[in-house]
């Protein structure tokens, strides 16, 4: 299998290329980020930051790890890594790796099943951003039990550390996508994987904590400027929980936590059991 960790990163204090030497990142203004013992560099300035402590909490990413390692949301896994990988057979044979980020990876799931998928004729290039220093250093943990796969980077979607034009893919799953930094570092052609929850998501899940639900909007997505429309599939499913912790889990790695009352998070709190509808689109638009 061949898979390497993405090298085109950017300095997020004037843009210009980093190169690494040893375990620093440094651009030729002399700006320059250590690499972490765990094998990530964190590339967000205080600048950047709206937060001393920015994004998902410790206990949310690991509400999050617990919830997806039990393989609740694969078959979301699986179609996003189907589309990854249709994508990267096209240009396989005699050019260079497919080079892939996942911007908001959280903990890393999503681009360690697409490890898994990948064949040994796909070589890819991957990298995974968030602005939460918890989720990228849960995620290099887990990519160091193997090998380095990817490269893992504290930096924010508004300001990616990415030189311009050198992906040929961007995940966004159920994030804060930013299209004009999207856009501008991808290649002509790229692709942007769009994750977003449907009309019906986690709608059980909902009816419990809030004592309404507020009127469904629509799920058809303007094409996002800069793209042109490729593709849209619905993955929908009904996902059993059984137990109160796994219920606890999910509601922890959601925005819901925190838009519910204390009564609503109550309410969740006393279930047993719980069946909730997974229904999420996955939406692709090419680089113009």
């Amino acid at each position: 299998m061949s898979i390497t960790p993405f090298q085109a990163l950017a300095c997020p204090l004037d843009g210009e290329p980093l190169h690494v030497a040893g375990n620093t990142w440094r651009c030729a203004a002399g700006h320059s980020f250590d690499i972490a013992k765990q094998g990530y560099v964190n590339l967000l300035p205080v600048q950047q930051k709206r937060s001393h402590d920015p994004g998902d909490s410790k206990a949310m990413v690991a509400a999050r790890q617990r919830f997806l390692d039990a393989g609740h949301y694969q078959p979301i896994a699986e179609a996003v890594s189907n589309a990854v990988l249709s994508h990267a057979e096209v240009q396989a044979v005699g050019n260079p790796p497919f080079s892939c980020l996942d911007a908001g990876c959280g903990e890393g799931y999503y681009l360690r099943q697409l490890v898994d998928a990948a064949t040994d004729t796909q070589p890819l290039s991957l990298m995974g951003l968030d602005i939460s220093k918890w989720a990228v250093l849960a995620a290099a943990k887990q990519d160091a039990k193997q090998m380095p796969l990817s490269s893992w980077v504290v930096g924010s979607n508004a300001h990616l550390p990415v030189q311009t034009g050198t992906l040929d893919s961007v995940l966004c799953m159920f994030g804060f996508p930013v299209v004009s930094e999207f856009a501008r570092v991808l290649k002509t052609e790229g692709v942007l994987l769009q994750v977003e929850a449907g009309t019906n998501h986690l709608r059980e899940l909902r009816e419990v904590i809030y004592p309404t639900l507020k009127p469904e909007r629509s799920t058809e997505t303007e094409v996002p400027e800069g793209f042109t429309h490729h593709s849209r599939e619905r993955v929908s499913y009904s996902l059993a929980l059984n137990g109160s912790e796994e219920i606890a889990d999910l509601l922890a790695m959601t925005p819901h936590l925190y838009r519910a009352s204390a009564e609503g998070r109550a309410r969740a709190a006393a279930l047993d059991v719980l069946n909730v509808t997974v229904d999420v689109h996955v939406a692709q638009w090419r680089r113009l």
